[in-house]
């Protein structure tokens, strides 16, 4: 069996989308909606947590495959290409920070700012 790049996927799933296939679950998610797909990449991002803590592997690798799959779908409804997610993490190839030095990011919550750091 060939192996399949995360870009490859992508590239289905955008096709996917963009010519309909009938039955398929992927256009089952795109005609749900966002909330749909959402929903899915947090009960899946929930399943690699459960998984990473059992002591079957093949369980870590399913339920990673899963998320990675609903997180391309996501990216796919949203419009932002893989590319775009390959040259994010390029960004940050060799940077070493502390998280003292790392950007700080400001939600802006009702009545107050919530600062963060960036995770990366």
């Amino acid at each position: 069996m060939a192996q399949q790049t995360l870009n490859e996927l992508y590239e289905i799933i955008k096709n996917r989308k963009d010519q309909p296939k009938e039955g398929s679950y992927t256009n089952y998610l795109f005609d749900k909606g966002l909330d749909k797909i959402l929903k899915k990449v947090g009960e899946e991002a929930t399943e690699v947590v459960i998984a990473a803590k059992n002591e079957d592997p093949q369980e870590l690798i399913y339920e990673t495959a899963d998320v990675l799959y609903h997180l391309l779908v996501l990216l796919a409804e949203k419009n932002i290409p893989y590319e775009a997610i390959e040259a994010e993490l390029a960004s940050r190839e060799g940077v070493m920070s502390k998280t003292t030095d790392r950007p700080r990011l400001q939600i802006y919550n009702e009545h107050r700012i919530v600062s963060l750091h960036r995770f990366i």
